[in-house]
């Protein structure tokens, strides 16, 4: 037996039974950077690799308790945050955090399904603005959620400087679902701090890989890496994941968490 013990990561998510998003794609990508995954489930769902189908919401007690088991026998070194489904759970999630204000948090704010589906109750929203997201490291939306949560009008960066002002520490705006040639990421910070990443568009349609750049940085954090590292570092993984990507059913193709490392490319 070693003595060496990986960070912990608390994983608070949803299950995707086809494997290819929610807490098999955080279970996964955490495990690849050398963390150890605690996961809670909020929710079952029923989806694919196409769409989601139907979400039923796990009770908030229970997802409460199951975080506090973890919290109060792992030494925590980070939190991931994905699919909460509904107000309930959001507000239990919150007060645990609450309890355990040390980890950093990184919450990927998951309303809709890459296939277009709804995944969250729209109440979630309003706790996610006022309960959670004062409690964030880092926000990873991507552009539909940074519009529904930054506000239709303006652009990126006012958007991405209103999530900001919920008390968030950091924002990754994800520009993978724009229609652009390209990908742009953006992670804005403290003051005017902004930093924008540029990645060539690979073809296809991929399921999960929100999932897998959340965990990936979540996993690095835990490892100890400052915020920007492990954002730069966790986008090279994820791009790489994407390039190696397979199609396990007849819709999306899936990230290979677990791949050989090539030099991923920037626009």
């Amino acid at each position: 037996m070693s003595d060496a013990v990986p960070p912990c990561v608390l994983i608070i998510s949803g299950n995707d039974p086809s494997g290819g998003a929610g807490m098999t794609a955080d279970l996964q990508a955490t495990s690849a950077l050398g963390a150890h995954p605690a996961p809670v489930i909020t929710s079952l769902t029923v989806q694919d690799t196409s769409n989601a189908y139907r979400v039923d919401a796990v009770d908030p007690g229970l997802v409460a308790e199951q975080a506090r088991a973890v919290l109060a026998d792992l030494p925590v070194a980070a939190i991931k945050i994905g699919l909460l489904a509904d107000a309930g759970i959001g507000e239990a999630v919150a007060e645990v955090l609450e309890e355990h204000p040390t980890p950093p948090v990184v919450i990927d704010p998951v309303l809709v399904d890459a296939g277009g589906a709804q995944l969250a109750e729209r109440s979630l929203e309003t706790v996610l603005m006022e309960r959670l997201f004062p409690l964030a490291t880092l926000l990873t939306p991507n552009a539909l959620e940074l519009r529904r949560l930054g506000g239709e009008t303006g652009d990126r960066d006012s958007r991405a400087r209103r999530l900001l002002a919920t008390g968030a520490d950091w924002v990754l705006a994800k520009g993978a679902d724009e229609d652009t040639p390209g990908v742009e990421n953006a992670l804005y910070g403290p003051g005017e701090f902004v930093e924008v990443s540029r990645w060539r568009r690979l073809p296809g349609d991929y399921h999960g890989s929100g999932c897998t750049l959340a965990s990936a940085i979540t996993a690095l954090l835990a490892s100890g890496a400052a915020v920007q590292r492990a954002v730069a570092e966790g986008q090279k993984y994820t791009y790489e994941c994407l390039m190696q990507a397979y199609r396990p059913g007849r819709g999306q193709f899936v990230p290979r968490r677990f791949h050989e490392t090539h030099e991923a490319e920037d626009a």
